[in-house]
């Protein structure tokens, strides 16, 4: 659907040499105000079966999830259930790892718990972790995420993994319930996000896109990674999504649907510290020419898919860019290019 707007024609134009020069598959969705002004697909979702994208194509999202999860403990905090500041052994006292009365929640959210992250530590261990088994959750972490500090907790900001799969398994203890069954019904039943959930490696699902790799010398010539077990990533990367419901969830979201004003407030606050980073998103003013803004993003990547969310939080302008061949790297040039464009910068 591509309403042309002058500033949607020139959307257009990058979209369009996005796809001729550099073989962009994938979903670009624009909206202002919460209205879609341009939404296209192109390329193949299964180049086996030769399936073309469309409203129906589920996207895998991978770390796109930490921001569910994000909202999920901004929601237990405005109800008092949850206090950002207390260490993770408040609601997870079985927990083993040396952070568990030093690291808190608010650290856990923004990546600076000071855990060793053995699960990414080495490709041997990313694989034991991700690629091999299918691990019980309780397993999981006390293999993997129950290590000893190697930072003071709060003072270095290290990108991971387990710090959301330690929040996702502190949502269980809260709620005493599974994971997936709160998401569905804190978020996705609420809002009619009827096309995203939590994926298993085992299931058998229509219309869920493949990933694939482009050979770095020849962006046309495109293979297949070895797939993960992608429950192992669990709160942190496992749930698939549309551009559409995305859209639902930024607005429910940046519009206090779900969450109050003063609780996206907090949300939004990012610690220039730890490099920008908020709680579930990351913050920061940006500027295209002559126009300022204040960015909220997120990005996820993983075995050939890539999504990146982006909220201009003083305009309300939401894209959204979902990729089965792009790595995060181009979506993150591409999302430049668009809003540049949009803007006639």
């Amino acid at each position: 659907m591509n309403i042309i707007y002058p500033q949607i024609q020139n959307v257009n134009k990058v979209i369009d040499t996005s796809i001729k020069k550099d073989n962009f598959n994938g979903a670009i969705l624009l909206a202002k105000n919460g209205k879609t002004e341009l939404l296209t697909y192109t390329g193949l979702a299964d180049r086996h079966y030769n399936i073309k994208f469309s409203d129906k194509t589920k996207f895998h999202i991978f770390s796109l999830t930490k921001t569910f999860t994000a909202v999920l403990i901004m929601q237990l905090y405005e109800r008092g259930k949850i206090n950002l500041d207390a260490p993770i052994a408040t609601y997870y006292p079985e927990y083993k790892g040396e952070a568990a009365k030093k690291a808190t929640i608010r650290n856990l959210l923004t990546y600076s718990s000071g855990r060793e992250n053995k699960d990414i530590s080495s490709p041997e261990l990313i694989h034991q972790a991700y690629d091999n088994t299918i691990w019980d959750l309780d397993d999981f972490i006390n293999t993997f995420l129950s290590e000893k500090l190697v930072d003071q907790p709060g003072t270095k900001f290290s990108y991971n993994n387990g710090d959301y799969i330690l929040l996702g398994k502190i949502i269980e203890k809260i709620y005493k319930k599974p994971f997936e069954q709160v998401l569905k019904e804190e978020i996705l039943v609420p809002l009619k996000m009827y096309n995203t959930g939590f994926l298993h490696h085992n299931d058998i699902m229509q219309n869920i896109d493949d990933g694939y790799v482009a050979d770095d010398s020849d962006s046309f010539a495109l293979h297949t990674p070895t797939n993960t077990y992608i429950d192992n990533l669990y709160s942190a990367g496992a749930m698939y999504s549309t551009p559409k419901d995305l859209l639902i969830f930024d607005q429910a979201v940046f519009n206090h649907t779900i969450i109050k004003k003063s609780t996206l407030d907090t949300m939004l606050t990012s610690n220039k510290e730890l490099g920008d980073v908020a709680l579930g998103l990351w913050v920061y003013p940006k500027k295209f020419g002559t126009v300022n803004t204040l960015f909220a993003e997120r990005q996820g990547e993983g075995y050939g898919h890539s999504a990146n969310w982006v909220h201009l939080v003083d305009k309300n302008i939401s894209l959204i860019i979902l990729s089965n061949t792009k790595d995060i790297k181009y979506l993150n040039k591409m999302r430049e290019r668009l809003i540049s464009a949009y803007y006639g910068q």
